[in-house]
């Protein structure tokens, strides 16, 4: 039997970069597609309420591009946080203003509807179509990027 404290030690200690654990995962069709509709239904949703909602031009543009700002900001998160995990240059100030462009994006969507004169309802379904969209878009960025690592691995 062997000491507990062996076993500890073993456990705590992080995996080594190797050529076997650091192999890519083609990403399941299931999975894809389930990315690509949830992030489809996410935005063309969002901008259907858009139009068809009553309010000014004005504040239906503000919604798009805060809509805009928000898939590039985590699409760029979900970049610079993977980049970072398989060793890839990331400069601290690109990293910072991704996440400070993600935070941002929330918190002007929250201000805008804490203060739209619209039913409850309206704010919960564009509060709802736009986390959808920018979760999805994470998802079809790392399926995007992990089918082109497995491609170029298979090749």
């Amino acid at each position: 039997m062997e000491p507990l404290n062996k076993k500890t030690e073993e456990i705590l200690t992080p995996l080594k970069q190797t050529e076997e654990n650091n192999k890519s995962f083609k990403p399941t069709a299931a999975f894809v597609g389930a990315s690509w509709i949830a992030m489809l239904t996410g935005i063309v949703g969002y901008c259907i309420g858009l139009w068809n909602a009553s309010m000014e031009l004005n504040e239906k543009g503000y919604y798009f591009v805060i809509l805009l700002f928000g898939l590039f900001a985590v699409i760029s998160v979900q970049k610079s946080v993977r980049d970072k995990a398989e060793g890839l240059p990331v400069t601290e100030l690109y990293y910072g203003l991704s996440w400070f462009a993600t935070l941002a994006s929330i918190i002007l969507l929250i201000i805008g509807l804490w203060n739209a004169d619209l039913l409850l309802s309206e704010k919960g379904f564009y509060g709802m179509s736009f986390i959808l969209s920018v979760f999805s878009a994470i998802a079809v960025q790392k399926n995007t990027r992990d089918a082109k690592l497995f491609k170029e691995e298979n090749i």
